[in-house]
Order: structure tokens, then sequence, then C-alpha cells
């Protein structure tokens, strides 16, 4: 049995403050070398992501957020409805979306959503928040995947 194809894509604009938490943290998850786990960086989701995420069984989504008590959110997404489909404001669900409808297909999907404090000003660097949540997200990732990345049959069976 082979392991799942599975994708990570940490995204958002490293020169805006806390909103780099997507990229810094696909970094530091690609200098793991997960086995089977792909890491794309960007500044924003769009479109053409669609075929990459097509091309995988499991997608996580890395973003900085700021609606959060927690130093960050983990949750699966089941709906992949998106409330509107634009291409300048792509969501993890429209992407998703996209996936199903261009090229019929829906892998297993999660959004990993990090604390910050000063996401949109015009800076450099993370927040001493902002490191503190990218620590605990990394700790929980790492071990979250390791023991939950089976082989491609117990992801399909835990899908059903």
């Amino acid at each position: 049995m082979s392991l799942p194809r599975a994708l990570l894509i940490g995204y958002g604009n490293p020169g805006r403050g806390d909103d780099g938490l997507g990229p810094a943290f696909a970094q530091r998850i690609a200098d793991k070398k997960l086995p089977g786990l792909s890491v794309e960086i960007d500044f924003q989701l769009m479109a053409d992501h669609s075929l990459t995420i097509s091309q995988h069984d499991l997608v996580i989504f890395v973003d900085a957020t700021v609606a959060c008590d927690d130093p960050f959110i983990f949750t699966e997404l089941t709906d992949v409805t998106p409330q509107n489909l634009g291409s300048h404001s792509v969501t993890p669900e429209a992407a998703m979306a996209l996936s199903r409808l261009l090229f019929q297909t829906t892998p297993r999907a999660f959004v990993l959503g990090i604390a910050g404090d000063h996401v949109g000003e015009i800076e450099e660097g993370l927040s001493a928040t902002a490191l503190i949540s990218l620590s605990l997200a990394e700790d929980f990732f790492v071990t979250w995947y390791k023991n939950c990345h089976g082989t491609k049959a117990q992801w399909i069976e835990d899908r059903h």
C-alpha cells in the first residue's frame, strides 16, 4: 500500500506582519520532510490551486487568523460549497469546489488557522503571540500527521 498523497498549502503575506503565519508554518513543515507530504507556499489561494488539490488525497490549508481565542484552530472541511467564487478571493471551500467541478475530485481537507495579533500591518516578522501560536500549531500538526497518516486505504476507509 502506498501512502496517501498529502498537500499542505501555507498562504499569506510575510510583509504584512502576522499574515505571514501560513508561509512560516509551511516552511517549517517543509523542512521536516514528512513522508507523503508536499508543501506549497503562496501569497493567497488561487483558482490555479484546484489542479494541484485534485492530485492529492488529503489537503491542509494553513493561514493566519485573528478570530480565534486559542493559539490555533484545526477543522475538517465537510462542506465545500463556497459562499462566492471569485478570482481575487479564493477560500479553501472555493478551491475545493473548483477541484470537484473541474477535475471531479474532492480530497479530504482540513483548515489550520494560526492566531496572530498584527495581521495586515505593513511590517516584516511575526509578533511574540504569533511565534508562540506557530510553535504550538507545529507541534500539534507533526503529531497529528504522524499518528493519522496511514495508508491510502485507511484514509478512504476513514472518509466513510
